[in-house]
């Protein structure tokens, strides 16, 4: 037996068409007046009660693409790592210190909370001045500091 073989056991109910005159009233089962006894009725729909109520966002959304930033104190680096070992985003995130944003490794910055007493070596992150200061001070190597000549993308400064 296959699906268009099948048949109900049950008859049909017609669905009543009123509005048609007969035996209904004059007023066909619709009441009196209103917009339920009209033809072509619409009711508004629930949702558009609620999309009136939020407030329209106006200017120009410029936060949009903003970078996302990884924070990581030096007693983090102080616990996870070994002396004369290199910091970079991808360790960090090896070591789960950092996690991805959106898919991606995010940029990291070091503050200077916390006492880093190891010699390390570290590289493509941006530094606070305390977090530098306490890298340099425990013997360690910052490379690719957030100077101007860090950025690949920005031309030297003519007037240094």
């Amino acid at each position: 037996m296959q699906i268009h073989q099948l048949k109900s056991i049950h008859q049909k109910k017609r669905k009543k068409r009123v509005g048609r005159g007969g035996k209904k009233g004059t007023y066909s089962g619709r009441g009196l007046k209103g917009q339920n006894s009209r033809a072509g009725r619409k009711f508004q729909p629930a949702i558009r009660d609620l999309i009136k109520k939020y407030p329209k966002l106006r200017g120009y959304r410029f936060n949009v693409f903003n970078k996302t930033t990884a924070v990581v104190n030096l007693g983090d680096l102080q616990k996870k790592f070994q002396a004369d070992e290199t910091v970079t985003p991808a360790v960090l995130f090896e070591k789960k210190l950092i996690r991805r944003i959106k898919g991606r490794l995010p940029d990291v910055k070091i503050l200077g909370e916390g006492k880093l007493e190891k010699p390390l070596v570290i590289k493509n992150c941006r530094f606070s001045e305390s977090a530098k200061k306490g890298v340099e001070k425990s013997g360690g190597v910052v490379e690719n500091p957030n100077d101007q000549t860090s950025n690949p993308n920005q031309a030297p400064n003519p007037n240094p």
